[in-house]
């Protein structure tokens, strides 16, 4: 049942390399494009992330490096023109797994969650409203961009999640391997310096 379900992460890396799929969507895929029952046990997110890794080691270890820099640079561009409402990064951008095909999510505390809405209205910039779940479950809104990403001339979608200001303490919390699941700019700015003085 461990090789099945190390198979499903493998097969899965691949579309979330490749083609940019999350997690979750890329796990549905790679059960049924291998055929098997879709009542299987699936990888957790973390063998997911490790097979996403591997998978970027042996095939885009040339590419996605810069790759992953464009889109944190891009991210940072984003953070600071939202400073106000106190974005953080998080996803493949955060966690260093991101490639040209992956977006980029931010998360926005506000003290009035229509206040980004209308920052965006007064800036001139087209979005895209729906609703997602959020960190706990709960229906959160998001705002979706399409922004250039001028070093790999491509559209990348920057997808904004509007949360309570009072969400920022829970949000902020490690995961289970300790690891921070998000970043505030001054962070983002940081893993762009210490890439930069390797």
């Amino acid at each position: 049942m461990d090789d099945l379900k190390e198979e499903i992460a493998a097969t899965a890396a691949r579309m979330v390399v490749e083609e940019g799929l999350e997690y979750g969507a890329a796990k549905r895929r790679a059960v049924k494009q291998l055929g098997v029952s879709a009542r299987v046990a699936l990888p957790d997110n973390d063998q997911l992330e490790a097979a996403v890794q591997e998978y970027i080691a042996l095939f885009c270890a040339d590419t996605q490096p810069q790759e992953l820099q464009a889109l944190r640079v891009l991210a940072l561009e984003w953070m600071d023109r939202l400073a106000p409402f106190r974005p953080h990064v998080s996803g493949a951008v955060w966690h260093g797994t991101a490639t040209r095909r992956s977006d980029i999510y931010l998360q926005l505390f506000c003290d009035d969650p229509k206040s980004a809405e209308i920052a965006l209205i007064d800036g001139g910039v087209r979005f895209e409203a729906r609703s997602v779940p959020g960190l706990h479950g709960e229906m959160v809104d998001a705002l979706s961009v399409h922004a250039l990403c001028r070093p790999l001339n491509e559209q990348v979608g920057v997808h904004l999640l509007v949360y309570d200001l009072d969400d920022v303490r829970g949000a902020l919390q490690p995961d289970a391997r300790g690891r921070r699941p998000r970043g505030d700019a001054a962070a983002l700015q940081r893993l762009l310096h210490d890439v930069a003085h390797d």
